[in-house]
């Protein structure tokens, strides 16, 4: 395909056959016009003006960077600690970004010139054949060559080539920040929810083993009065049932526990067998009270929402970049130096040389190579966009889901808090009558199990509503500065 066709299809529209001023003038104008074109029709978004689910004034109890110590608890500020230093998600993350500096390095490259040295030597022997009398005499001649020269060659970036693949790989390495602070804030947030999940787990565990006890002791007293004959083989094999119940809960708490103390381990870079925690319970730790802010702070909070604005950025220069490898390439070449048969007279005046060179090259044909980079680039440019996109209302969205979580769970865990405060007045009393056979066994069987299942979702509900509240951490961006700096 020719340039001409080429540039039909890039730019929708004909390109008539002019002489070969008006086609350099042409040239300079549609390079001058290879500019990023700033209006997006789809980029536009309705940015709320306060979250649906918001309380209160949006800038209330701001969290700070170290959002985790909120939650007062010593041992999970060391592992976040830890986790930041030692993680190996965030080491990768960081490997990343040296990868990402050095493209910048190669990128910008093309836009100084090469200079090369050189030097050689070189030395020859020639047989030579001279008619002589009634025979050839044969000899030999030796000859060399001494040569020092310096290259030097620049590819004029008259259309904004190379300048735009800089500038993409600019905003590629910035992306790349921020995209160790998306893993940086996942990670943080993966071991506050594991670190969680221990202490619900040893909480669990911990009701488990008293209901197992309680129902044992109320199994004895079942068991002494079948042997008095005051209560039947159903009223016994009941209570062993329930026992055998509640005994069987724990194993699979157990394994919750030791599982996520070994994957704990792991997101604080250190090997299972030689890591643990040493905090007993949830109740050790603070439900702190996190307030939104407005909706148009979280884009610029969020590190997944600025990576994606970079991202898009790199591909509008990298469509920029790829517009004009169609417009021809001018290189300029200079040589100087030495050169001469003897070594010692090789920097003597008369040795001295030089060439130089400019040259044009004009793509046109390359089989639909330059038009498909193009059009490539393009379909990425639109991939990107679609991701910010995507970006922004999921920031709004996640918000909105964490506020309703984190209001609807503390409500729940209220409210389970009085079944447990009922159901445990309800036990005991029930306890204390049947001592006296003022109650039967079906109805003291029926509030033991309440309370069993009533302790037990408690604590769930408790790790449900601190799960919720690092989800609003994680879907604000972490914590923030109170103010930016350089704004007072």
């Amino acid at each position: 395909m020719s340039f001409g066709q080429q540039g039909k299809r890039l730019y929708g529209r004909p390109m008539f056959r002019i002489g070969g001023s008006a086609l350099s003038l042409a040239l300079v104008l549609l390079a001058s016009g290879c500019v990023l074109d700033t209006e997006r029709p789809g980029l536009a978004i309705d940015i709320p003006q306060q979250y649906r689910e918001t309380k209160g004034a949006p800038a209330a109890a701001v969290p700070s960077l170290d959002w985790w110590q909120s939650f007062r608890s010593p041992e999970l500020t060391a592992l976040m600690e830890q986790a930041t230093t030692a993680n190996l998600d965030i080491a990768v993350a960081i490997a990343q970004i040296v990868q990402a500096d050095a493209q910048v390095r190669i990128a910008g490259a093309p836009l100084l010139p090469t200079v090369d040295y050189g030097g050689s030597g070189n030395a020859s022997q020639a047989s030579l054949q001279v008619p002589s009398g009634a025979g050839a005499a044969t000899g030999s001649r030796f000859g060399q060559t001494y040569t020092s020269t310096l290259t030097a060659s620049y590819i004029l970036d008259f259309w904004g080539k190379n300048q735009a693949a800089l500038k993409a790989a600019v905003e590629t390495s910035t992306a790349s920040r921020f995209n160790r602070e998306v893993v940086t804030l996942t990670t943080l947030a993966t071991v506050a929810d594991t670190y969680f999940q221990i202490l619900a787990a040893r909480d669990r565990l911990k009701i488990a083993r008293r209901n197992y006890a309680d129902a044992n002791r109320i199994l004895f007293l079942i068991k002494q009065q079948f042997g008095a004959g005051t209560a039947s083989d159903l009223n016994l094999a009941q209570q062993e049932a329930l026992v055998e119940m509640v005994q069987a809960s724990i194993p699979p708490l157990e394994e919750t526990l030791r599982q996520n103390t070994a994957a704990l381990a792991v997101l604080i870079g250190k090997t299972p067998e030689s890591f643990n925690t040493r905090t007993q319970g949830m109740q050790s730790v603070t439900i702190p009270r996190v307030a939104p802010g407005l909706p148009s702070e979280v884009l610029n909070r969020r590190p997944d929402v600025r990576q994606a604005e970079q991202q898009l950025k790199s591909a509008d220069y990298s469509v920029e970049s790829a517009r004009a490898a169609f417009f021809p390439t001018i290189a300029l070449t200079g040589q100087a130096g030495f050169e001469s048969a003897a070594l010692r007279t090789l920097f003597g005046p008369g040795a001295w040389f030089y060439t130089a060179t400019a040259a044009l090259t004009q793509p046109l044909f390359d089989g639909g190579l330059l038009l498909g980079q193009f059009e490539l680039q393009r379909g990425l440019q639109q991939q990107y966009l679609q991701a910010y996109r995507k970006a922004v209302l999921s920031a709004f969205s996640n918000v909105e889901q964490a506020l309703i979580a984190v209001e609807e769970t503390a409500k729940a865990e209220v409210y389970q808090q009085k079944v447990v405060d009922s159901s445990r007045r309800a036990f005991t009393l029930s306890e204390q009558q049947m001592q006296f056979g003022t109650v039967n066994m079906v109805t003291l069987l029926q509030v033991e199990q309440t309370l069993f299942t009533a302790e037990d979702l408690l604590a769930v509900d408790r790790l449900a509503r601190l799960t919720a509240v690092i989800s609003l951490f994680q879907a604000l961006g972490g914590g923030w500065p109170k103010a930016v700096p350089g704004t007072g």
